[in-house]
């Protein structure tokens, strides 16, 4: 499991990369901290799905999967946005938190219903 974890993790590191900066240039173009970091999500899932699927779970990436998690995810991305919007979270914290609470919900969500072994 911390094999597993630790795979998961390196892909989340360049994950984490896209999405801070989409969602910086996002930011300084004006758009609210929710959309910024709903948008820079969904840029990097696509990067962490595939990456996800084939390095670290051995799977199967499906279109069912991939809406599944994005669908799981994006809604924790925007969540966190939303919160930081209402209680006007400074956008680096917002992206460290975002990033902690993506990275252990997605690996539980990705382990558990994504990418679980049929037995």
């Amino acid at each position: 499991m911390i094999r597993l974890f630790t795979r998961y993790a390196s892909i989340g590191v360049v994950n984490t990369l896209i999405h801070w900066v989409v969602f910086g240039e996002m930011y300084h173009f004006g758009f609210h901290q929710s959309v910024s970091n709903l948008v820079a999500f969904c840029v990097a899932v696509t990067f962490s799905f595939f990456a996800n699927a084939k390095w670290t779970f051995n799977a199967q990436a499906t279109t069912a999967k991939y809406f599944l998690y994005t669908v799981f995810m994006g809604a924790i991305a925007l969540a966190v946005g939303w919160g930081a919007d209402n209680s006007n979270l400074n956008p680096f914290v917002t992206l460290i938190l975002f990033s902690a609470v993506s990275l252990f919900c997605g690996f539980a969500y990705s382990k558990l219903f994504i990418f679980r072994e049929d037995k």
